[in-house]
């Protein structure tokens, strides 16, 4: 069977990873050589910057594969990896994780129960989390879309001052979804 037509073939060894080229995995013939203190050396020959590498004891690791000419840069590997894996967790722990919380109204809601639900949606903003908001047809109720339209309209005019409507009241087959994100200066 020809397995050429089917993309990588057995006999294709090219890497893709996401790990860095070291020392001999580098192919380029010039590169843009960066020192063990940081300093710019230039555009010299790959066995030279080999060289310069061996002779302080250190690896030479291709930072920027995709510059013209590659940039590679003269470190332990073992610390350039330990290093980038630290600042990979940094980030993941920097970023802001977004919640969405759901809320089910029907359209045919009683005041009361209007207000305990929109106490609940309250807290989930002010919590910090997305908030999508659910008006639950049944029957005779999915012909009488403006009933579920009002309700949902009467919660963004009194949730106004702590959120913003993110999505606008849409019919999705039996329901009408609307999503409501906090304000910025709230979170």
């Amino acid at each position: 069977m020809d397995r050429s037509r089917f993309g990588k073939t057995d006999g294709d060894k090219r890497r893709v990873t996401a790990e860095p080229r070291v020392n001999d995995q580098i192919r380029a013939a010039e590169i843009r050589l960066v020192g063990p203190d940081g300093e710019q050396v230039g555009v010299v020959d790959l066995t030279r910057a080999r060289q310069l590498a061996a002779e302080v004891g250190l690896d030479l690791v291709e930072v920027a594969p995709n510059a013209q000419p590659p940039v590679c840069k003269i470190v332990d590997y073992g610390k350039h990896k330990y290093d980038a894996g630290l600042k990979a967790r940094e980030a993941r722990r920097n970023q802001q994780q977004t919640t969405v919380k759901a809320m089910n109204f029907r359209p045919k809601i009683d005041q009361h129960d209007f207000e305990t639900k929109k106490g609940h949606v309250l807290r989930f903003l002010r919590a910090g989390s997305k908030v999508k908001v659910t008006i639950w047809f049944r029957g005779r109720e999915r012909f009488r879309p403006e009933l579920g339209l009002r309700v949902l309209n009467k919660l963004a005019e009194e949730i106004a001052q702590d959120a913003v409507v993110e999505s606008e009241p849409r019919q999705d087959g039996r329901n009408m979804v609307m999503v409501v994100a906090p304000l910025k200066s709230r979170s």
